[in-house]
């Protein structure tokens, strides 16, 4: 079979731990992890917004001695660990108002989640989820993606070892990478506004542009002609939540894969893993990436959909692009028999031990992208021996 689109160029972008939206995302999370440590079977909601000095945080929560959790404290010492450290730039942990409105999780979704048994646990939600992967990383992950992450994560630790102590905590990155044959190839745009001190732009460019040049000069994609645009409107000073308001949920791709595949739509940061639009797409990842790994697709993306309170989904669909070694019905055949992949939220919760994380933390996977990373559960391929088995026959 002949390939379409075999010459293309891809950009994905990522965003720092100190953009507005991400702020938002970590103290939600980081208020999931305080009540999912006093209540395992805490039901949460948490949204945060942020603006000029300003911190509030609104949502649901089902959780033992709620009231014992210090929402404030938390937020405070998520914006500290990020670096917003002086009161003059109009963010900062010590001196931003705090307000919190909060209430009970409601009792009509409730009584279709909260069941005795795993198995029973109904979706906490209606909705859609996508899972993807793809060989075109030995992380089975979109290389636009990865390596705007990568570039930020490097940033980040500039700024806080003192490396390039004029960088702030609000942060940019934009990569195109270009394809043949869904192999990368080349970077040919790096794009990267960080907010800094007011130092002079020309020393701003020449640092930022060496330094990403050395984190990248690993993936043989950079030369010299890749174009850099770093902080192309000349000045980034004012940044944080103060140069433009947060909210949590408004990354979601970059959350994901960058733009690569589908999308349904929902949010991961503050939502407990009752709520499908979060654990669903972990699990559809988990499966995605084990295809994959098993050799039997090059690419892999799952759709599942559920209907609110309901644990079995109403359907499952697995698109290779062309790229299958197996039918594709073959594959969602072997998904929707909850034999080696059990879809239902209650089970997913259990496989992957999302209601007693060990060695991570929801509030890690808030920044940075909650794919391709070895630390997360749902990245494992360890059924793809499994999966290889059960359609050889």
């Amino acid at each position: 079979m002949s390939k379409l689109n075999t010459r293309h160029v891809f950009t994905s972008e990522s965003v720092a731990e100190g953009h507005p939206d991400k702020v938002c995302d970590q103290i939600s999370d980081a208020v999931l992890d305080a009540c999912l440590a006093q209540d395992p079977d805490a039901h949460v909601a948490c949204e945060t917004a942020a603006g000029p000095d300003f911190v509030v945080n609104l949502g649901e929560f089902k959780c033992r001695n709620r009231d014992q959790i210090n929402t404030e404290g938390i937020a405070r010492q998520v914006v500290r660990d990020i670096g917003y450290d002086r009161p003059e730039e109009h963010f900062s942990w010590n001196s931003f108002v705090y307000e919190t409105v909060q209430h009970a999780q409601s009792m009509d979704i409730d009584m279709g989640v909260s069941r005795g048994d795993d198995a029973d646990q109904g979706a906490g939600d209606q909705g859609m989820m996508f899972g993807y992967a793809s060989n075109a990383t030995p992380e089975l992950m979109p290389a636009p993606i990865l390596l705007a992450h990568r570039l930020l994560a490097r940033l980040t630790e500039a700024r806080k070892s003192g490396a390039i102590a004029y960088l702030r905590p609000d942060a940019k990155s934009q990569v195109s990478v270009l394809h043949e044959n869904g192999a990368p190839v080349r970077i040919t745009d790096i794009v990267i506004s960080n907010q800094t001190l007011d130092v002079p732009i020309a020393r701003i460019r020449k640092d930022v542009e060496a330094f990403a040049r050395d984190v990248l000069k690993d993936t043989g994609l950079v030369d010299d002609d890749t174009l850099f645009h770093i902080n192309p409107t000349g000045k980034f000073v004012i940044g944080g939540p103060c140069g433009d308001a947060g909210l949590t949920g408004r990354k979601i791709i970059v959350d994901t894969y960058g733009g690569v595949g589908a999308h349904g739509g929902g949010a991961f940061s503050g939502k407990d893993p009752s709520k499908v639009d979060r654990s669903a797409a972990y699990y559809a990842r988990y499966a995605a990436k084990n295809i994959v790994a098993a050799g039997l697709a090059d690419k892999c993306e799952i759709q599942v959909a559920y209907a609110i309170g309901v644990a079995k989904p109403v359907s499952i669909n697995v698109s290779c692009f062309g790229t299958a070694k197996v039918a594709e019905e073959r594959i969602a055949a072997l998904l929707m028999a909850h034999e080696l992949f059990d879809f239902r939220p209650g089970m997913i919760i259990r496989e992957l031990g999302l209601k007693r994380p060990q060695g991570w933390s929801y509030r890690q996977t808030a920044n940075g992208g909650h794919f391709g990373r070895p630390e997360f559960p749902w990245e494992r391929t360890d059924k793809a021996d499994a999966l290889r088995s059960a359609l050889a026959r």
